[in-house]
């Protein structure tokens, strides 16, 4: 029976092995890290460059809109008007119905909805 009980220990041996494989695989899958990268510093420079344009492009965009908006003709009655009666900022009656071209009727209606 020694002969037997070795087979069958051996056996159990390499189950055991072969379940110690599994789990090592699993376990380098889990804790596998992606190697760091160097970040290449031109690539940087342009990424930042083109943020920094993006950000330049909607301040003038801003800046041109805040120009068109002040070029607009109101009536200072129609300002009074809609900041009394809906009960807003002046600044805010005064910049909505610049928005709507000085239609106190559109910002209004704007105002409204």
């Amino acid at each position: 029976m020694e002969g037997g009980e070795e087979a069958a220990a051996a056996a159990v041996a390499a189950v055991d092995s072969k379940d110690l494989q599994q789990q090592s695989k699993a376990l380098d899958k889990l804790t596998d890290r992606v190697e760091d990268r160097q970040l290449d510093s031109t690539r940087v420079q342009s990424a930042m460059a083109a943020l920094a344009s993006s950000k330049e492009a909607d301040w003038n965009a801003m800046r041109m809109r805040e120009k068109e908006l002040a070029a607009v003709k109101i009536n200072p009655i129609d300002v009074d008007i809609i900041a009394n009666e809906l009960e807003l900022d002046k600044k805010i009656a005064e910049r909505t119905l610049r928005e709507h071209k000085g239609d106190a009727v559109a910002a209004v209606r704007y105002l409204l909805r």
